[in-house]
């Protein structure tokens, strides 16, 4: 990778003008402490908006949230995430889909005060691993949650919320516009080989808009939310909502920090394969970052945060990998979350769009998992990584929940747990024996 001269930082910006400021040359790449000239990087940073948009706002519509307040916490947090990573690692915090079926659950007969009070406590979570990595090193991560524990994890999730893309979590889903949602998934699969390069990454997004136009011709467009679209401000504050806490809604969502510790992993690793530099020293710093981002946003009625692998895509498209491109994105974000008439406009997609890019979505988290696990070559000749695997997806999938009480333990917990327990504890046991996996290896299962 060749290295670009830079003329000297001015003493009242972070970022150093890379080369000219207009042009990168072959093999080089703008690293994080770098900036192009400004109007270049106000639209790079209008392509992480866009990217990160289809995203963000889908977990709100499914979950129930105001998407407006997800919106505005999602850039205020990106622009704190900045500050605390000390500028130096170029991120986009959006909505987690990891969050999504614990938040269904914990909430309480339509209530999302308990599934923002159990946000909090995950991002609090998050946050105090962010301070022990960040002061003891990452290696007790990778210890604790191996590929295949990771990959099992995430992908049933995937998995878990595969009803939803169906019945829409009561609300419709496919089943209630099943002509729209087709449509809708059609597009996307059609944009997703149809074109190249960024426009291919808005698939989802350029789906969904498919799948409304053809809901507002064919007159399915719910009328109240017409009617609050047309009745919306353009400029106020977004709709904020105090959490409550209860300890069913913590126990609920918390397992998520474990996906959020993964994605903010693979986060840190990627930017560093791209950049050239090893990040791992600000490991702790994007864990604590994310997690503050986190009890901010339920804290206000936003959902839950996590670094966002569709911004991956344009920084390796641009080769802009500046943090400014990122502060502008946040900023940008945090003035459409003070649009009440953009808020209002995403709550007029109908559940039958939803469905159709839920199905997409949802299959491509389960699929994460099982690209983890082939980018990491996960043995599963070996009987512990495959029983990890086998068992926690039927967990997931099925969605088991075990209730004692008032808590209740749902898939995507038990499956999680389920993952680390039989990983380590099996290994623990073949250890003792002072044998390994291998020797003691039994019959694969035929496929």
């Amino acid at each position: 990778m060749t290295q670009s001269t830079t003329p000297p930082r001015s003493p009242w910006s972070p970022w150093s003008l890379h080369g000219d400021g207009r042009s990168i040359r072959p093999g080089d790449v703008v690293h994080p402490g770098e900036r192009l000239s400004w109007p270049r990087t106000v639209g790079v940073g209008v392509q992480h908006v866009v990217a990160m948009f289809g995203a963000t706002f889908t977990v709100p519509l499914i979950t129930g949230f105001p998407p407006a307040t997800t919106l505005f916490f999602s850039g205020f947090g990106t622009l704190l995430f900045l500050l605390i990573t000390g500028n130096r690692l170029p991120s986009y915090l959006g909505s987690s889909f990891a969050f999504i079926a614990p938040v269904l659950a914990a909430k309480a007969g339509g209530d999302i005060g308990p599934a923002l009070g159990g946000i909090v406590v995950a991002g609090a979570a998050l946050a105090v691993v962010g301070a022990v990595v960040q002061l003891a090193g990452s290696r007790w991560i990778d210890a604790l949650m191996p590929p295949v524990v990771t990959g099992a994890i995430v992908a049933l999730i995937g998995l878990n919320l595969a009803p939803v893309a169906w019945d829409g979590g009561g609300n419709g889903g496919v089943q209630a516009q099943p002509l729209i949602a087709v449509v809708t998934l059609v597009a996307i699969l059609l944009a997703t080989v149809v074109f190249r390069g960024f426009l291919a990454r808005l698939s989802i997004l350029l789906g969904v808009v498919v799948g409304w136009v053809l809901a507002a011709v064919l007159g399915q467009l719910d009328p109240k939310a017409v009617t609050g679209l047309k009745e919306a401000a353009w400029l106020g504050l977004p709709a904020f909502h105090a959490p409550s806490f209860s300890l069913r809604a913590v126990v609920l969502v918390i397992p998520v920090i474990l996906v959020l510790i993964a994605e903010n992993a693979g986060h840190v690793k990627a930017v560093a394969a791209m950049t050239g530099r090893n990040l791992d020293k600000g490991m702790g710093r994007a864990f604590l970052g994310d997690g503050i981002a986190t009890v901010l946003a339920g804290s206000g009625g936003g959902s839950g945060t996590t670094t966002y692998a569709e911004n991956i895509g344009v920084m390796a498209a641009t080769r802009v990998y500046s943090t400014a491109a990122y502060w502008v994105a946040g900023v940008a974000a945090v003035l459409l979350g003070l649009s009440p008439k953009f808020g209002a406009l995403i709550l007029t997609v109908p559940a039958g769009v939803l469905g159709g890019a839920t199905t997409a979505l949802y299959g491509l988290i389960a699929i994460l998992g099982a690209r983890i696990w082939i980018e990491n070559r996960v043995d599963f000749h070996d009987p512990v990584n495959l029983m990890t695997a086998a068992v926690a997806l039927i967990i997931g999938a099925a969605n088991y929940t075990l209730t004692a009480g008032d808590l209740s333990f749902n898939g995507i917990a038990l499956g999680t747990a389920a993952a680390l327990v039989i990983h380590h504890g099996m290994r623990l046991i073949a250890h003792l024996r002072r044998t390994t996996p291998d020797s003691r290896r039994g019959p694969e299962p035929e496929l």
